[in-house]
């Protein structure tokens, strides 16, 4: 726990409109309209930080079937925010909540991230030839 925030993974909580100025113009959402981000929210496990104030300052969220497979995704933390380790306690509560236990495989996309995620076991792609994608980067445009 990082005094002065506390950490919610309750769908209600989460500040729609900040995660969805942050998403829109994140490289990897860019121009997501505001009901698909809420419709991809209310179907994952999110997890936000928030200052004791309210203010939602963090994200992630993560893509399961809460049995074999979970996709970690929309990871942020306000640059406001940065520097105090704001990300690794959040990957601390993703990865030790109840639901992500016993999983076969967790996956990710970074492009700028690895060190932090390197720091909870993640590494490259083991076989990417076994991996294949239907990727549309421009679906939001």
């Amino acid at each position: 726990m990082i005094s002065n925030y506390r950490v919610s993974c309750n769908v209600e909580d989460m500040d729609l409109v900040t995660i969805h100025s942050y998403l829109s113009s994140s490289y990897w959402a860019k121009h997501i309209p505001i009901a698909t981000m809420e419709k991809a929210i209310n179907n994952s496990l999110c997890f936000g930080i928030f200052t004791h104030a309210g203010e939602q300052v963090a994200f992630a969220r993560m893509v399961t079937d809460s049995a074999t497979f979970a996709y970690l995704a929309d990871v942020f933390v306000l640059e406001d925010h940065r520097g105090l380790g704001l990300s690794k306690w959040l990957m601390e509560e993703v990865l030790k909540h109840p639901q992500l236990q016993g999983l076969r495989r967790m996956a990710l996309a970074t492009r700028d991230a690895h060190g932090l995620y390197e720091k909870f076991g993640f590494r490259a792609l083991t076989s990417p030839g076994t991996f294949m994608e239907l990727h549309q980067p421009n679906v939001y445009e």
